[in-house]
């Protein structure tokens, strides 16, 4: 059925140009799309690490161990020694 439709609308240059214009603006648009998940994405894992971050440092005030922090947060040992040598 494509077929069919691309036959029909190559007889017109005209309509060829103007078909060719729809398919590449719904190409753009669909590229897009992508890029602003894509972004959206990117965004929730910072925003995501961040939180984890503020999290580790509240516990850090309380004293807690580097080996429960970890269990909590999902942060590397590394990474709450860091957040504690940088207070």
């Amino acid at each position: 059925m494509a077929g069919e439709v691309l036959m029909s609308i190559s007889k017109d240059e005209r309509e060829r140009a103007i078909f060719r214009s729809r398919r590449i603006a719904l190409a753009d648009q669909e590229s897009n799309r992508v890029t602003a998940e894509r972004n959206l994405k990117i965004e929730l894992v910072k925003a995501e690490k961040a939180n984890t971050i503020a999290i580790a440092k509240n516990f850090l005030q309380m004293n807690l161990s580097i080996e429960q922090i970890a269990k909590g947060t999902g942060l590397t040992h590394a990474e709450i020694e860091n957040l504690r040598d940088a207070d």
